[in-house]
């Protein structure tokens, strides 16, 4: 069964899914990302691999840290695996903190840095790599990095940008999807570091912003911002729905809930998945929306119509779960239109990998595999996933 074919057997999607991962898509990142000379990762690479541009982005760093560290104790322990992982590790431990241990956004190839710690999801995914990597080396120094970095986000997370806010305070005020949602994960990845009370305490808190203050009750949708008192404002951010960070948080809640026992969790986040399917799919020409206004007016991103890699990714990644979990045909129906758009799009089967941005049409606008946003992380971590939901036997 080849990748655009129409979705038969889970034993056959999950072939798909590993073989793309192993055979394709980690390897691509194996042959052209590290840095030999400096350390760390190449993540701009174009169509066939080649390196455009040399900066390194500390996110993107320690997600490929945490998805090589991932592999290795959760898949098979490979030594190159685990090489790969501590070269990023080791170039992050140097180079990626300012003397407060804030994470810098980027850094110059040799690891000066480039722009500053204004950027908190920096230091969220530092403490995931981190953690990951701890476990696979058994490293007690990057474990006491990991518990530090999930301390001082905490204390940060009220004022995630602190002396580097744009907006001016007390104007109008609004709390963001994208911190509680992160912070959910990471408080799952980092468990086995915390205190149940640690741990539990803020899932909890997390669980309570995606299921209520984010969370449209009547159209079931996921906003991308609200006020502190509840209310999505009529302006640009107070109606902007962001469907692949609301289909992100909802398998990072089905994974929760699944840990919990919980299967009134379970089948709201589904719920709420379908819902935000149905309205940010491109029913004219397929695939998920970047951006959407909940009440149909322009929005402010130019790049609103676009279709993204990671959008689908986690999209399949959330279907195959809720389909496992629930055995809702309208999840695996869901799932097929997903794979069928995603695999006949994005994948290149010529250089590997997958291309990043599609115009609207489902038409490829940039050439490239990995840049300032793109990285080792998003498809691999859903190729990986969606092979368990799929097979989790194995």
């Amino acid at each position: 069964m080849s990748n655009g074919e129409s979705v038969s057997s889970e034993r056959a999607l999950a072939r798909i899914y590993r073989e793309s991962l192993l055979k394709d898509v980690i390897p691509f990142w194996e042959k052209y990302s590290p840095d030999p000379e400096f350390g760390g990762y190449f993540t701009c690479l174009d169509r066939e691999g080649k390196v455009y541009d040399e900066d390194k982005f500390v996110w993107l760093q320690a997600r490929q840290v945490w998805t090589f560290s991932m592999l290795y104790n959760r898949l098979e322990p490979r030594n190159s695996w685990l090489d790969t992982a501590r070269m990023g590790m080791k170039f992050l431990a140097e180079h990626a903190l300012d003397a407060n241990g804030c994470t810098y956004f980027s850094l110059t190839r040799e690891g000066n840095p480039l722009v500053q710690p204004y950027n908190l999801f920096s230091d969220c995914f530092l403490a995931m790599a981190a953690g990951e990597y701890a476990r696979a080396a058994e490293d007690e120094e990057m474990k006491d990095l990991a518990l530090a970095l999930y301390r001082k986000i905490l204390r940060r997370r009220r004022k995630p940008k602190g002396k580097y806010e744009k907006a001016v305070p007390g104007t109008r005020p609004l709390e963001g999807l994208a911190l509680p949602m992160i912070l959910a994960n990471l408080s799952m990845e980092l468990q086995w570091l915390l205190t149940p009370e640690q741990a539990e305490k803020t899932i909890a808190e997390c669980r309570e912003a995606v299921f209520g203050r984010f969370l449209d009750q009547d159209r079931l949708l996921l906003y991308e911002f609200v006020s502190p008192d509840g209310r999505f404002p009529d302006t640009f951010d107070g109606r902007l729905i962001n469907p692949g960070h609301g289909i992100e948080a909802l398998w990072f809640m089905m994974q929760i809930a699944e840990g919990q026992g919980d299967r009134e969790t379970i089948d709201r986040a589904v719920e709420i998945l379908l819902s935000i399917l149905d309205f940010g799919w491109d029913s004219q020409y397929g695939g998920i929306y970047y951006f959407r206004d909940s009440g149909g007016k322009p929005t402010q991103q130019l790049e609103w119509d676009r279709k993204l890699w990671w959008v689908h990714s986690e999209s399949l990644v959330a279907l195959s779960m809720a389909w496992r979990l629930t055995g809702n045909r309208k999840c695996r129906d869901w799932f097929a239109r997903v794979h069928e758009y995603s695999w006949e799009r994005f994948s290149d089967p010529v250089n590997g990998e997958w291309f990043g941005y599609l115009d609207r049409q489902g038409r490829i606008l940039l050439y490239l595999k990995g840049g300032k946003w793109k990285g080792c992380f998003h498809l691999p971590r859903a190729l990986y996933l969606c092979r368990r939901q799929l097979q989790p036997e194995e």
